[in-house]
Protein backbone atom coordinates (compact mmCIF):
# COMPACT_ATOMS: atom_id res chain seq x y z
CA UNK A 1 0.00 0.00 0.00
CA UNK A 2 1.07 3.11 -1.34
CA UNK A 3 2.52 5.63 1.75
CA UNK A 4 0.19 8.82 1.63
CA UNK A 5 3.55 11.81 1.54
CA UNK A 6 4.67 14.04 -0.46
CA UNK A 7 7.71 16.23 -0.11
CA UNK A 8 6.64 19.63 1.82
CA UNK A 9 9.70 21.30 2.58
CA UNK A 10 13.99 21.54 3.03
CA UNK A 11 16.06 23.08 4.32
CA UNK A 12 19.37 25.52 2.88
CA UNK A 13 21.37 28.22 5.11
CA UNK A 14 22.46 31.57 3.76
CA UNK A 15 24.61 34.10 5.50
CA UNK A 16 23.04 37.55 3.42
CA UNK A 17 19.47 37.83 3.16
CA UNK A 18 19.27 40.24 0.87
CA UNK A 19 21.89 38.33 -1.40
CA UNK A 20 20.19 34.97 -1.46
CA UNK A 21 16.71 36.42 -1.58
CA UNK A 22 17.39 38.02 -4.97
CA UNK A 23 19.22 34.93 -6.47
CA UNK A 24 16.54 32.96 -4.92
CA UNK A 25 13.81 34.97 -6.24
CA UNK A 26 15.07 36.27 -9.95
CA UNK A 27 17.02 33.30 -10.86
CA UNK A 28 15.24 30.61 -9.32
CA UNK A 29 11.57 32.22 -9.68
CA UNK A 30 10.91 31.91 -5.32
CA UNK A 31 8.03 33.90 -4.06
CA UNK A 32 9.72 34.85 -1.25
CA UNK A 33 7.75 34.88 2.14
CA UNK A 34 8.23 36.63 4.73
CA UNK A 35 8.48 34.45 8.31
CA UNK A 36 8.54 36.21 11.79
CA UNK A 37 12.54 35.78 11.62
CA UNK A 38 13.99 35.68 8.02
CA UNK A 39 12.32 34.45 5.15
CA UNK A 40 10.70 31.04 2.80
CA UNK A 41 11.43 30.32 -0.44
CA UNK A 42 8.59 28.87 -2.22
CA UNK A 43 7.96 26.84 -5.27
CA UNK A 44 4.45 26.45 -6.03
CA UNK A 45 3.85 24.05 -3.30
CA UNK A 46 6.73 22.97 -2.31
CA UNK A 47 9.46 25.26 -0.40
CA UNK A 48 12.42 25.87 1.29
CA UNK A 49 12.69 27.11 4.82
CA UNK A 50 16.10 29.26 4.97
CA UNK A 51 18.00 29.58 8.24
CA UNK A 52 20.20 32.42 8.22
CA UNK A 53 20.93 35.68 10.05
CA UNK A 54 18.49 36.25 12.90
CA UNK A 55 17.15 32.30 12.70
CA UNK A 56 17.29 29.95 15.75
CA UNK A 57 16.38 26.73 14.18
CA UNK A 58 14.58 24.28 15.94
CA UNK A 59 17.27 22.00 17.46
CA UNK A 60 16.34 18.93 16.10
CA UNK A 61 18.80 18.25 13.47
CA UNK A 62 21.78 16.26 14.49
CA UNK A 63 23.71 18.45 11.93
CA UNK A 64 22.31 21.50 11.71
CA UNK A 65 22.05 22.52 7.73
CA UNK A 66 25.38 24.49 7.01
CA UNK A 67 26.25 27.47 4.95
CA UNK A 68 26.81 26.19 1.22
CA UNK A 69 26.46 22.42 2.17
CA UNK A 70 23.09 22.23 -0.01
CA UNK A 71 22.18 19.96 -3.36
CA UNK A 72 19.09 21.18 -5.18
CA UNK A 73 17.78 20.44 -8.40
CA UNK A 74 15.29 22.51 -10.25
CA UNK A 75 13.28 21.30 -13.02
CA UNK A 76 13.93 23.47 -15.57
CA UNK A 77 10.63 23.88 -17.90
CA UNK A 78 12.18 24.31 -21.61
CA UNK A 79 15.38 23.36 -23.45
CA UNK A 80 18.29 23.05 -21.02
CA UNK A 81 19.99 25.77 -23.50
CA UNK A 82 17.58 28.59 -22.18
CA UNK A 83 18.37 27.53 -19.00
CA UNK A 84 22.12 28.22 -19.81
CA UNK A 85 21.08 31.57 -21.26
CA UNK A 86 19.23 32.70 -18.46
CA UNK A 87 22.40 32.12 -16.10
CA UNK A 88 24.38 33.79 -18.28
CA UNK A 89 22.23 36.48 -18.13
CA UNK A 90 22.40 36.93 -14.50
CA UNK A 91 26.34 36.23 -14.53
CA UNK A 92 26.34 33.04 -12.95
CA UNK A 93 28.71 30.36 -14.28
CA UNK A 94 27.73 27.03 -15.30
CA UNK A 95 30.29 24.26 -13.35
CA UNK A 96 29.41 21.18 -14.96
CA UNK A 97 27.15 20.55 -18.23
CA UNK A 98 25.28 20.07 -20.17
CA UNK A 99 25.29 16.66 -19.08
CA UNK A 100 23.08 13.40 -18.93
CA UNK A 101 21.47 12.87 -15.12
CA UNK A 102 18.76 10.72 -13.90
CA UNK A 103 15.94 12.69 -11.84
CA UNK A 104 12.40 12.40 -10.55
CA UNK A 105 10.86 12.29 -14.22
CA UNK A 106 14.04 10.07 -15.20
CA UNK A 107 16.46 10.63 -18.07
CA UNK A 108 17.07 14.47 -18.11
CA UNK A 109 19.84 17.02 -19.09
CA UNK A 110 21.22 18.99 -16.50
CA UNK A 111 23.84 22.28 -16.12
CA UNK A 112 25.99 22.76 -11.85
CA UNK A 113 25.65 25.89 -10.95
CA UNK A 114 26.45 27.73 -6.95
CA UNK A 115 24.01 30.00 -5.02
CA UNK A 116 25.56 32.92 -3.33
CA UNK A 117 26.69 30.96 -0.49
CA UNK A 118 28.51 28.24 -2.54
CA UNK A 119 25.50 25.29 -1.96
CA UNK A 120 25.46 23.24 -5.60
CA UNK A 121 22.41 23.89 -8.00
CA UNK A 122 21.14 22.11 -10.86
CA UNK A 123 19.21 23.14 -13.71
CA UNK A 124 17.24 20.01 -14.92
CA UNK A 125 15.40 19.41 -18.23
CA UNK A 126 13.65 17.31 -19.68
CA UNK A 127 13.60 17.89 -23.53
CA UNK A 128 15.93 15.94 -25.79
CA UNK A 129 17.64 19.03 -26.53
CA UNK A 130 21.21 20.08 -25.32
CA UNK A 131 24.16 23.03 -26.53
Amino acid sequence: MPVPTKLDHCVIHVTDWERSNKFYGEVLGAELVKRPAGWAYRFGDKQLNVHGPGVKPAEVARLPVQPGNSDLCFEWMGPIERAIDHLEAYGIAVERGPMQRFGAKGQGTSVYFRDPDGSLMEFMSYEDTQR
